[in-house]
């Protein structure tokens, strides 16, 4: 798995748990400011698909991940 695929993965995991633990209908809620997680998450996904930079990914590569 490369860095680039690690990130997606791990965006579109914590979107589906931030989203269990902030929207009143799901079985894991918790409170509605686990949606400010969620829009941070998507905020940094757009940014990231502009700029090519993305602060999870160089930490993956630090770790010795393969780069994309």
């Amino acid at each position: 798995m490369t860095s680039w695929s690690f990130v997606r993965v791990f965006a579109g995991f914590m979107i589906l748990l931030t989203l269990g633990l902030g929207v009143q209908g799901s079985p894991l809620f918790v409170s509605q400011n686990w949606l400010w997680f969620t829009a941070f998450i998507g905020a940094n996904l757009l940014q990231s698909g502009f700029t090519r930079w993305c602060p999870l990914e160089i930490i993956m590569r630090k770790l010795g991940m393969r780069g994309a």
